[in-house]
């Protein structure tokens, strides 16, 4: 009887160098999730802004544009480069079609004809 006393006193303290070793961990799981997102927060702050006006390319490089959309419009595909107002009235008044999603025509109070 007079062993177990030393050996469950030697078996608490591994148990407390592991739950140290365990918090530890979690510790540096909480600062890399922390750096993590603010690391996310300063990329989303230095993002540049939005454009106003979208215009959707076509498939290949020299094919004309297919679409004008609204800037963030979720319809608009990755060829979509943004553009200023004037770039968008002009491709509308050369017949570059209005997203039917969005309607930049309306926006723009582009009336056709």
């Amino acid at each position: 009887m007079n062993d177990e006393v030393p050996q469950r006193l030697a078996l608490l303290r591994f148990l407390q160098q592991v739950q140290e070793r365990d918090l530890a961990r979690t510790r540096k799981w909480i600062a890399d999730e922390e750096r993590r997102q603010a690391e996310q927060q300063r990329g989303i702050e230095a993002r540049p802004p939005e454009p106003d006006w979208l215009i959707e390319q076509g498939l290949n490089r020299d094919a004309p544009p297919v679409y004008v959309h609204v800037g963030g419009c979720h319809m608009a595909g990755k060829r979509s480069k943004g553009a200023p107002r004037g770039a968008a009235m002009r491709a509308l008044t050369e017949g570059v079609a209005a997203c039917p999603h969005c309607r930049p025509d309306s926006e723009l109070g582009f009336l056709d004809g």
